[in-house]
């Protein structure tokens, strides 16, 4: 019999609870070991070399695999070993249609990595169907969604995206960071790949950085397990072992956050100091319909603009609660600035055609009491005077 989400998270991913063979211990150990003693000559155990597969690892592995509901899991360094290894997939000639807003890590690795292996790319918007199909070519390999997409949280429909793929026998990746395998299914909706920064929510408490990737069938699964042993980019025992323990608790981190989310869009919403809001969890968020259909939370994640007579600086001085930090995800509030923060990498033109300004912050809501967030940003508010 099969288990809700939240049950199978607070087991470390296994429905039945880990039990370690020896002892019965309720974690698993963490196998700290770089090779194995082979019993024979010509015949090895199901373990060599921790490149290769480490026993701390698999369990992770297969907890993701099991939540995203795919065939095979995959835990790498970062975020970012996991999505270039799973373009390492493509060859010299082949074509991407990827978001035009994206991760900065990601618009980094395709338009100045990828290009280097003769790996073409076009930048589209995610929320036009018509301008994926137009930019659909004969090479075109893969499409790459992130939705909701940093930092704007544009939505994409991820249903129409995966049938134009089939159409013309691409595969789709999708990064699931910001909704985690809690509220949004990719797999099931039919994408061939999810990703995810696995440093923000499934981890979430800014301690570690890790990377994951979950496959939706076996083929796909054989390359990217070529690609991660060649690579060698894998997330080490000690790292797994903290990744499974955060992962324990993410539905009430999650659940919390979200409704501290609400409450902050709605502040922010009403504020006269800010010019525009983002976050799905408002009926007026483009795309907010769409999301509802395909996930089963808003997020925890939202942006806003200041107006221009609010002095940016001061307005992050006289914060007292959130970090203000790269990242998110994680217990305590962060707030970023994504101009110089997550989308540095960036050239400044591209930015501003995203909609990436100078008085765009992102907030990350942790599991602070609310009426305090609420509170401390109401205070910081009240600085108007000067420009960032």
């Amino acid at each position: 019999m099969g288990h809700s989400k939240e049950t199978t998270l607070a087991h470390g991913g296994n429905q039945q609870g880990y039990q370690e063979k020896h002892t019965g211990a309720v974690n698993p150990p963490i196998y700290l070991s770089s090779t194995y003693h082979q019993q024979q000559l010509n015949e090895f155990g199901d373990y060599d070399y921790s490149r290769s597969g480490n026993p701390t690892r698999d369990q992770l592995e297969v907890a993701i695999a099991k939540l995203e509901n795919g065939t095979a899991g995959f835990a790498f360094s970062s975020g970012m070993a996991a999505i270039s290894s799973a373009f390492m997939l493509l060859h010299a000639g082949d074509h991407i249609v990827i978001t035009k807003d994206v991760y900065g890590g990601t618009f980094r690795c395709v338009t100045q990595l990828l290009t280097q292996f003769s790996i073409e790319h076009t930048f589209v918007d995610m929320t036009n169907p018509v301008e994926i199909e137009e930019a659909i070519q004969p090479n075109t390999k893969v499409i790459y969604m992130e939705t909701p997409a940093n930092p704007l949280l544009q939505i994409t429909d991820i249903r129409k995206v995966v049938q134009l793929a089939k159409n013309n026998s691409c595969l789709t990746f999708l990064d699931n960071t910001f909704m985690t395998p809690l509220h949004q299914q990719p797999l099931d909706l039919g994408v061939d790949i999810v990703l995810h920064s696995a440093t923000k929510f499934l981890s979430g408490h800014s301690d570690i950085v890790a990377g994951l990737a979950v496959t939706k069938n076996q083929e796909l699964a054989a390359s990217l397990k070529f690609v991660q042993n060649t690579y060698g980019a894998i997330l080490g025992a000690t790292d797994c072992y903290q990744l499974l323990q955060g992962m324990k608790t993410l539905e009430p981190r999650f659940t919390r956050s979200v409704s501290s989310a609400i409450k902050l869009a709605e502040f922010f919403h009403s504020h006269n100091e800010i010019e525009h809001v983002y976050y799905p969890g408002l009926h007026h968020h483009p795309g907010s319909s769409i999301h509802a259909k395909q996930s089963t939370s808003p997020g925890a994640v939202l942006s806003f603009v200041l107006k221009d007579h609010v002095d940016a600086k001061s307005f992050v001085e006289q914060l007292s609660i959130p970090v203000f930090a790269v990242s998110l995800g994680a217990v305590e509030s962060i707030l970023s600035h994504p101009a110089t923060m997550s989308h540095a990498a960036m050239p400044a033109e591209e930015r501003e055609a995203r909609g990436i300004s100078q008085r765009l912050f992102r907030l990350s809501v942790g599991i602070e009491n609310e009426e305090d967030l609420i509170e401390d940003f109401k205070n910081a508010l009240t600085v108007k005077a000067g420009v960032l």
